[in-house]
């Protein structure tokens, strides 16, 4: 107790957005309960319009949490569909003290606004909770006994940086080169592969931080349905320099199934679809296309699939910016690594200061190599830029590479190897 009869702010803050969850909450609450964690702990629940059983299942364990010392504070809306606007029940300041009554269930706003996106429900988690270290867990996750205290020890340590960890991927064999590169990058890659298609270094449903770095660099934007606010906050966690660690151990069961997040459509779907140059696919994903996305997190929501595409704020365009604005300004030249149709369009997508800085493409391919050239033939200048095609052994440093990792039985990656280049200095993966 603090001085005059106050309890003391929990340590962590376990925030878990909800939305129809009832297939996985028991295994998930569980997690919770389960934590060899020895200081105080408070898991913060926001329900998002879930028509399921997810609320019944919260209250049980609310119950048992509650009776083992880690107090529950719930809030949420019971609009017609998820992500609803600001609920009057869980609008606080992600700064306020913790007061008794906030370890009780807070009623559910029957009006809460119009639909807006994953982001509001993180940040209502956040606001109505009072720990000084906030982990982040999806409703479909679970965690490992040691996590909190793990992640904990880490942050301790690191107080700007954005904790991650291993995963352990359930089923075992789904999006195997995604869940290869989540465990496996070195600690220096969680900073110069942050520019690929696979979006933060360390996925969202592993974060852990402070409280007050959090406050600092956020909160989640809230712009709308198809904002990918985990790519955005880490961008922004990045500039304000912020670090990345990850900590060695699979501390969460990462969970793939139908329902599951994925990364945004605009980019990829079902591996290999891109939307034509200005255009942009728009619907839940996996239904207006036909085509199943991949379940990996660009863009990870609690419960469902419902990314909604915009031209204006589509992730492709967020990294190229975030490449021109991190990476490029300190190379005067440079060479894409790719002569195909990736290599191209980041090529287009660059803003013409940028663009000018590109010497050649580079390949393996001899077809394209035989071109000799790339024509520009949608440039406003005269005469319309003509970029040379070069074999990866002719081409310069630094590169670009457009090239996706993992996939050529090693052929690439023994090819990149063999130039004996250093990663971050002499080249950086964007694929």
């Amino acid at each position: 107790m603090e001085a005059g009869g106050q309890p003391a702010a929990p340590h962590v803050s376990v925030i878990l957005p909800v939305h129809n969850a009832e297939a996985w909450l028991d295994e998930c609450l569980r997690s919770v309960l389960q934590q060899d964690f020895e200081g105080s702990m408070e898991l913060s629940v926001f329900n998002d319009a879930s028509k399921d059983k997810s609320m019944t299942i919260i209250e049980k364990w609310k119950v048992k949490l509650e009776d083992s010392g880690i107090l529950v504070v719930i809030g949420g809306h019971d609009s017609p569909s998820p992500r609803g606007g600001p609920s009057s029940c869980a609008m606080w300041d992600a700064t306020s003290t913790w007061s008794d009554e906030r370890c009780h269930v807070r009623a559910q706003d029957p009006n809460p606004g119009p639909p807006q996106q994953i982001g509001y429900s993180k940040n209502q988690a956040i606001a109505q909770s009072s720990g000084s270290y906030l982990c982040f867990l999806d409703s479909d996750d679970a965690m490992m006994p040691q996590r909190v205290r793990l992640q904990h020890e880490a942050a301790v340590r690191h107080p700007t940086s954005i904790i991650g960890c291993q995963v352990r991927r359930e089923p075992p064999n789904s999006t195997e080169r995604y869940t290869r590169w989540i465990n496996q990058l070195a600690s220096d890659q969680l900073l110069t592969q942050v520019f690929t298609s696979h979006g933060p270094t360390v996925v969202m449903p592993t974060w852990f931080c402070s409280r007050e770095w959090f406050s600092h660099v956020g909160p989640f934007d809230e712009g709308g349905q198809g904002v990918p606010e985990d790519l955005l906050f880490f961008y922004s966690h990045l500039r304000k320099g912020g670090g990345v660690v990850r900590v060695d151990q699979s501390l969460l069961i990462y969970r793939y199934h139908p329902k599951a997040a994925t990364h945004s459509v605009l980019e990829r779907i079902g591996d290999s679809v891109l939307p034509p140059e200005g255009m942009s696919f728009a619907g839940r994903c996996g239904f207006s296309t036909g085509i199943l996305c991949p379940g990996r997190a660009d863009v990870h929501l609690h419960g469902g699939c419902h990314v909604h595409c915009h031209n204006r704020t589509t992730i492709w365009t967020h990294r190229v910016r975030f490449l021109e604005e991190r990476a490029l300004p300190h190379w005067a030249a440079f060479t894409i690594w790719n002569a195909g149709r990736q290599g191209r369009r980041l090529y287009r997508s660059l803003m013409a200061e940028s663009r000018r800085k590109v010497v050649a493409f580079c390949d393996v391919d001899e077809n394209k190599i035989k071109k000799g050239f790339y024509s520009y033939e949608d440039s406003e200048e005269r005469p319309k830029p003509r970029v040379p095609i070069l074999h990866f052994r002719a081409a310069r440093p630094p590169f670009v590479i457009c090239v996706k990792l993992d996939l050529t039985g090693g052929a690439f990656e023994d090819n990149l190897r063999s130039l004996h280049l250093q990663e971050g200095r002499d080249f950086l993966h964007f694929s």
